[in-house]
């Protein structure tokens, strides 16, 4: 038997710095203004205009703190980047249960929001991994969270509540035993209705991975991996060689497991296309080490503090609007909403991750899904130009629209557009005025929509 790893002085320490914390807090601070945290950088996708908030910063919460390898879980702080945490893990024969697609997305965040990726099927959403929370309260309380204990209620609430309702500074995650590589097979369709069948079929499948992308009406492809011990060659995606492309270039394919997990952050997916960043020449003066969703998303705050693409957009005499949104989908409408994203969204290539719906799907009353129900993630990104200048939001609007019709749910870190109404159906506004009465009944932190739609 492995006894618990645990980096000797980190428990002590991390006592130490919540103890900090709590007396920072201690300071009710300025009455009517929010609090909200001090950040360098943010995986948030919506322009926003914040109010005046006294700022707490916890940045020194970024450590993995124990890990036990026989009970497969992992005790990690909130700040804590899954780059991280995947370095910590692998050592150990394990990798969390569900890894988001991006290097520098935060435990917490991928909790307090919607965390996914191609373990989907089988584990659910990121926060469907969690056993337990400490959440710090803006008061200074600090509660010990878990799915049966008096707080329970906040344990299923935290997830999409985006700090709204508090902080987490410490989380037990699920993880999961790993082998060195992994193998994909990249199954190509032509027909979306085979596609979706296909995928279907998964959900009761042995692989240890599905995802896939829709490259247009009549290219998609099926990506289906498991884990092996050996390779006699191994793919590199980190630098010169682009995985997207790949997917319609090999059949198979063979990673380190490393490189698996990070296989969509060289590129941010396919968006380094846009700052030219595909074009081998500027890649090679780019470099390595600069070849990543940070260094992406660096830019596009720079653009969009500049006005440039807007700026370009108005001397043209056009529209451009991004379109930056992850939906999840019954996956018994993913045609239908397929067909909607050709024809009126125009967003290629798009990214697909099935979701398992866990049995617990109900219990999380601010990103309610449908028990037992398969759901179908659809990722796209990119920028609508148009011939004329149209109303703000207006493709966005549009997806909010047919989500909805379609008995689906949008993640909530890029633009939003739901009237009040809208949202408070959608998001389960009494639970959540319930959560807010309970544990931050003196408003010190924002509510959620004041914060995901009137961008606080």
């Amino acid at each position: 038997m492995n006894a618990p790893s645990t980096a000797a002085a980190e428990p002590a320490k991390h006592a130490r710095r919540v103890q900090a914390l709590r007396e920072q807090l201690r300071d009710a601070g300025e009455p009517g203004v929010p609090l909200g945290l001090a950040k360098v950088s943010s995986n948030l996708f919506r322009d926003r205009q914040e109010p005046p908030k006294r700022r707490l910063d916890l940045r020194d919460f970024c450590h993995v703190l124990q890990i036990d390898a026989d009970a497969g879980w992992v005790d990690v702080e909130g700040l804590c980047s899954y780059e991280a945490l995947v370095d910590a893990l692998l050592p150990h024969g394990l990798m969390p249960a569900v890894v988001p697609q991006l290097k520098g997305i935060t435990v917490a965040g991928a909790v307090a929001g919607v965390g996914i990726e191609a373990t989907s099927f089988r584990q659910g959403l990121v926060h469907d991994t969690v056993l337990a929370i400490d959440v710090l309260l803006a008061d200074g309380e600090l509660l010990h969270c878990t799915p049966d204990n008096e707080q329970r209620d906040l344990f299923y609430g935290f997830a999409n509540s985006y700090g709204t309702l508090g902080y987490a500074l410490k989380l037990r995650l699920g993880a999961l035993p790993v082998k060195p590589y992994v193998q994909v097979q990249h199954q190509r369709h032509q027909h979306p209705q085979a596609y979706f069948g296909a995928l279907a079929q998964q959900f009761h499948g042995d692989a240890d991975f599905v995802d896939g992308v829709v490259f247009d009406a009549d290219r998609q492809v099926l990506s289906v991996a498991r884990f092996v011990d050996d390779a006699p060659w191994h793919s590199d995606y980190s630098y010169e060689k682009i995985y997207y492309r790949s997917l319609l270039e090999r059949e198979t394919d063979l990673l380190r497991t490393r490189d698996y997990l990070w296989r969509w952050d060289t590129d941010w997916f396919w968006c380094s296309r846009q700052f030219g960043a595909q074009q081998p020449l500027l890649r090679r003066l780019i470099g390595r080490q600069r070849l990543n969703s940070r260094t992406y998303a660096r830019w596009m705050r720079w653009n969009a503090r500049l006005g440039l693409t807007r700026h370009w957009a108005q001397w043209r005499g056009r529209g451009v609007e991004s379109v930056i949104q992850d939906v999840d989908i019954p996956l018994v409408r993913a045609e239908e909403f397929l067909r909607f994203l050709l024809r009126e969204i125009g967003i290629l290539p798009i990214w697909v991750c099935p979701i398992r719906a866990t049995d617990d799907g109900q219990r999380y009353p601010l990103y309610p899904l449908q028990a037992h129900t398969p759901y179908l993630n659809f990722g796209f990104w990119g920028v609508i130009d148009s011939p004329l200048p149209r109303p703000p939001g207006e493709f966005n609007r549009r997806v909010e629209r047919q989500v909805m019709a379609l008995g689906g749910i949008k993640s909530l870190y890029s633009d939003s557009y739901f009237s009040r109404d809208e949202f408070d159906r959608a998001y389960g506004r009494p639970a959540y005025d319930r959560l807010k009465a309970r544990y931050d009944p003196k408003h010190r932190l924002l509510d959620l929509y004041d914060k995901c739609v009137l961008r606080g």
